[in-house]
């Protein structure tokens, strides 16, 4: 059983559900798809949205088979790798234009908005003194998507420390392998912080949840009823009641995030 009495020194978060709200493709995601594509210089006459994701599925699965082989239990992709051998005429474009057209693409497939939960607990853990940071299993695109939202509710990713995060795509591995944990682990440690002292906050048990506890960590059930606080799981309420009851409990009370804002 996880001990809820120890303070929490570090909050490290997932991205998709958890900081970011992830909903369905927008309507007209074919018409634009078709628009998308004609700006690849070059490029052959243009697949269906559909039938461009199979054949990056097939490249992914394909990339995951030599990784596995080589060891590597949880791999993770190069999204521009990828889509380049699905549509070589991507490799064309200059890097920006590459990054541009591949966060438009993936806008195609979901929207993603900001938690407002999410922003107002940020503001409250980061003046605080927590530190902050983040596990997820992304692409480029997703520090673009989450600088977006970031900016749209008045904070920036600069209140993650960097080295307190974790990006997938940087790695070649992803969640759950445990040495997701075991590097983040060793950085907080660096920093004077314990393993019992950093909380894992996510929407995923298999992803999030259960190889944080398995590192040592605590950790938080990001789900959409309130819970006890003393499961380990709930609402961003309940989440942010823990908190507010963990963090720092030797330093003055938090101060409500709108006084913050204006202040």
């Amino acid at each position: 059983m996880e001990e809820r009495n120890v303070s929490v020194r570090a909050v490290v978060f997932d991205v998709y559900q958890t900081l970011l709200e992830v909903l369905p493709a927008p309507a007209d995601a074919e018409r634009r798809w078709q628009k998308l594509w004609a700006r690849l210089p070059g490029a052959a006459a243009a697949p269906s949205l559909d039938e461009f994701a199979q054949r990056c599925q097939e490249v992914i699965a394909a990339d995951h088979s030599r990784a596995r082989a080589a060891g590597i239990v949880c791999p993770e992709v190069f999204w521009p790798d990828i889509v380049a051998e699905v549509a070589p005429a991507l490799a064309r474009l200059e890097v920006a234009k590459r990054d541009t057209w591949l966060y438009e693409q993936m806008q195609l497939t979901r929207t993603v908005r900001p938690r407002s939960e999410a922003a107002d607990l940020l503001r409250e853990l980061a003046a605080r003194g927590a530190v902050l940071g983040i596990a997820s299993n992304a692409q480029p695109y997703t520090l673009r998507e989450l600088d977006g939202a970031l900016a749209s509710v008045g904070l920036s990713r600069r209140v993650f420390a960097e080295r307190a995060s974790f990006w997938s795509f940087e790695h070649g591995f992803s969640k759950p392998d445990p040495h997701v944990f075991q590097l983040l682990s060793a950085r907080f440690q660096a920093m004077g912080i314990a393993r019992r002292e950093i909380l894992m906050v996510g929407d995923r048990p298999d992803n999030d949840v259960e190889p944080a506890r398995q590192a040592g960590w605590q950790t938080w059930h990001l789900t959409a009823t309130r819970s006890a606080q003393t499961d380990g799981s709930g609402d961003w309420p309940a989440l942010t009641a823990f908190l507010r009851a963990s963090v720092g409990e030797a330093q003055s009370p938090i101060q409500p995030a709108a006084a913050q804002r204006t202040s």
